[in-house]
């Protein structure tokens, strides 16, 4: 039994890592596409972007670890059945379900160590992901000079270049200098340049040029005249400061109270506080709103009798002077609009408060449904390689695509359905668990049995045993 059970262990841990890497791949390129516009043109360095594919994979996990359970599942059963190692472990006295022991045994390792990692990593992980892409989002574009058009980014400047090469060699520089106190802008003229970047400053090493500056006379109170002054350079530098394109890291504090970046210790904080608040705003709502229908009389003074729905045509309105009745009719018609802005505002109110209560309420849950999906996942895996019987990366790769879409579209629909407020927000994370756990349950009973679930020939045995059935029961002419 040892060795059977190393043989299955040594079966599953190779395409188990081989399919989590390449997912895990692949959904990082997803997240690249996606951010794209973000990371490039800004000047980045290169461990500022692998450290933020580092967080990014993190919130990945959820995704891949599932996938690569059922995928590998169905490649390692469906190699032993495509060898006939199964049949050979199944005429040795084993069981399918004695088979699967020892990987049950490590999916349910991995499930514990899902729900860890889901419990206490992931939080951090979702907490720098979050600062750092803020962060990144929200820096100024780097300098970027284009050509044959006048560059504005640094302040008190204006670059144009006809010509710019990918070694940061330029061509036939201008640039306007409007950092003089008196206004009047220095003129700087080169056939060459050279982009240099030194820290937090842009140094531009131009050759054959020239500069012009103009300038008061030495005796502007007698010479009121301008001076224009013209020097020629073989070589010059121009240093600019660009210390304000520098991406400042946010304090990762103002993040920690998000949904995603807490674990079950803070939701369930964040839960009742959110309660509480809810149900004090809607105690005070009802105080605020229930004083405007305190009714008073217009002779006798405030009274708690009920008055009828129709006060206004009745004998209330006649009491009142008719000089006064339009100003009355008016303050009602006030308090009337009053009331609706003021309800209108606290529903809104109400609803964004519920909705908040909700999203911590499916994050709680989605702590455990990663655990959960790994054995669900793998419970359909096993014994659908099992009855495949076929290995390798192409029918395996199929049917593992197929279910997990299931999975994945169910989850997904229940979980937008629990974020509005249809399902509670337990069915709305434990659905697609629900839902699967008889179809995992069948294809487990279906591989105990050995049964042609998915053999072709065997369905076409069946069709034919039909057709000879109909046709003998045909009455004879």
């Amino acid at each position: 039994m040892k060795k059977i059970h190393l043989l299955l262990v040594k079966a599953f841990i190779k395409p188990f890592f081989v399919t989590f890497f390449i997912v895990m791949f692949i959904l990082l390129m997803l997240f690249l596409f996606k951010y794209v516009d973000d990371l490039i043109g800004k000047g980045f360095e290169w461990y500022v972007i692998l450290e933020l594919m580092y967080y990014a994979s993190a919130a990945n996990v959820s995704m891949a670890l599932p996938l690569s359970i059922l995928l590998s599942s169905i490649m390692t059963f469906g190699t032993l059945g495509e060898n006939y190692e199964l049949v050979a472990i199944k005429s040795a006295g084993v069981s399918l379900q004695k088979a699967m022991m020892p990987l049950m045994v490590l999916i349910i390792f991995l499930a514990i160590g899902s729900f860890i990692f889901s419990d206490y990593m992931l939080p951090k992980a979702n907490l720098k992901f979050g600062s750092l892409l803020w962060d990144i989002r929200n820096k100024k574009l780097s300098f970027l000079i284009k050509e044959g058009v006048f560059n504005n980014s640094i302040p008190g400047y204006s670059i144009r270049v006809d010509k710019k090469y990918e070694d940061g060699r330029l061509d036939n520089v201008m640039i306007y200098d409007h950092t003089a106190n008196n206004n009047i802008a220095k003129i700087i003229l080169a056939k060459e340049g050279k982009m240099v970047r030194n820290n937090d400053y842009l140094v531009l090493k131009l050759t054959d040029g020239v500069r012009y500056e103009e300038s008061s006379g030495k005796n502007a109170a007698y010479n009121p005249r301008q001076e224009l002054i013209r020097m020629r350079f073989k070589e010059t530098d121009q240093k600019f400061d660009i210390g304000s394109f520098k991406m400042n890291r946010t304090d990762e504090q103002g993040f920690r109270g998000n949904t995603q970046m807490l674990n079950l210790k803070g939701l369930t904080k964040k839960k009742d506080s959110l309660t509480k608040e809810l149900d004090s705003i809607n105690k005070f709502s009802g105080i605020s709103i229930g004083s405007y229908y305190k009714q008073s009389n217009y002779t006798k003074g405030y009274t708690k009798e009920k008055v009828p729905a129709k006060v206004i045509k009745g004998a209330v309105l006649t009491e009142v002077k008719k000089p006064e009745r339009l100003a009355v009719i008016q303050n009602a018609l006030e308090q009337a609009n009053s009331i609706m802005q003021t309800t209108s505002a606290k529903i809104s109110d109400h609803e964004d408060r519920k909705k908040n209560i909700i999203k911590v309420q499916n994050e709680y849950y989605k702590k455990f449904t990663l655990a959960a999906s790994c054995l669900l996942l793998f419970f359909i895996g096993a014994p659908l390689g099992a009855i495949i019987r076929k290995g390798g990366l192409g029918l395996p790769v199929v049917m593992a695509i197929v279910f997990f879409l299931m999975y994945h579209i169910i989850a997904t629909v229940s979980e937008k359905s629990a974020t509005q407020g249809s399902l509670t927000s337990f069915f709305g994370m434990w659905m697609a668990i629900i839902v699967l756990s008889p179809l995992g349950a069948f294809l487990t009973y279906k591989a105990t049995v050995d049964s042609a679930l998915f053999d072709i020939n065997y369905f076409k045995q069946l069709f034919d045993v039909l057709l000879k059935k109909l046709k003998l029961k045909k009455p004879l002419q």
